[in-house]
């Protein structure tokens, strides 16, 4: 009995120990789980922290490149038009940010696009400088064209002066001179045959106007009309029509001519002899009589009729 009671208690101890370690390995194993339970908790932790830490830079970022956007102003609608269609996502982005602020994956996005959104903010002021400094040269070659012409247009303007100066010389130096001009009232006898010189307005029926043009080797040669206007005593000018057939222009005015004559001229002294007359019977008092030629009154004399 001593010996099945010894096997006995050995089987109990056996089995208590068995027991014991039983135990002792599921404690372990608990613990072991325990312990990688909070491992895992504590990573997790880990990992949304970093997540939010990253969506507060990314979000940062976003409102920083927000306002980069905001001092970019391109002078190119199409560019400009881009640009605003940028700074419209990223407000979008700002607002994703804040929506999946615990989604690692959509947070890595925003990360992606708002560097991508930087690059193309960098690419539009490299562009836009360009397009500044490239308007500045031509500001400062626009500024220089326009300093050359004000130069040329200066010396063109000294040339023109110049040659209106040396044609108004010319124009002065070749006005002919007229010297000998004499008048005098004239009545015809014998059909008109005999010439006779009167004093008496109740006689005269022209006035015989004399001149001589004197040399100038300027004047230009050839065909010369010289015009003889005549003022009456009372004011008016004396003429046989007053119509464009007896108009002529002189000093830059224009008047009537009360005869007129065609010489060829040579470059020489040449005379001339000029008959004037009007309408109707001649007034007494003193007549004024200017000669002009080329457009210029070149002589002058007075005649008294009684």
């Amino acid at each position: 009995m001593s010996e099945e009671k010894e096997k006995s208690e050995k089987r109990r101890g056996l089995i208590f120990w068995s027991i014991i370690v039983l135990l002792l390995g599921t404690n372990l194993v608990t613990a072991w789980l325990l312990y990688k339970e909070k491992n895992e908790v504590i990573k997790e932790k880990i990992i949304t922290q970093k997540v939010l830490v990253e969506r507060d830079n990314v979000q940062s970022d976003l409102v920083a490149l927000q306002k980069e956007y905001e001092t970019i102003q391109a002078t190119d609608a199409a560019m400009q038009k881009d640009i605003d269609e940028k700074k419209a996502r990223i407000a979008e982005l700002i607002k994703e940010a804040e929506k999946h602020k615990g989604d690692a994956y959509i947070i890595s996005k925003l990360r992606k696009e708002t560097e991508t959104l930087r690059d193309i903010m960098k690419g539009y002021v490299r562009t836009i400088d360009s397009l500044h400094t490239l308007n500045q040269n031509l500001v400062a070659e626009k500024k220089t064209v326009l300093k050359q012409l004000g130069v040329e247009k200066e010396k063109q303007t000294t040339l023109i002066k110049e040659k209106d100066e040396l044609k108004s010389t010319i124009a002065k130096g070749s006005v002919l001179s007229c010297f000998n001009v004499a008048a005098k009232g004239v009545f015809y006898k014998r059909g008109g045959k005999k010439e006779v010189e009167t004093t008496k307005a109740r006689k005269a029926q022209k006035i015989k106007v004399s001149f001589s043009l004197g040399e100038n080797k300027i004047a230009k040669a050839g065909e010369k009309t010289v015009f003889i206007r005549v003022m009456t005593p009372d004011g008016k000018e004396m003429a046989k029509g007053y119509d464009d057939n007896y108009k002529f222009t002189f000093n830059k005015s224009s008047g009537y001519f009360a005869g007129k004559e065609t010489l060829n001229y040579a470059n020489a002294e040449i005379s001339g002899v000029t008959y004037c007359e009007g309408q109707g019977e001649m007034v007494p008092g003193n007549y004024i009589i200017e000669i002009t030629c080329d457009e210029v009154v070149i002589g002058n004399t007075s005649l008294k009729l009684d």
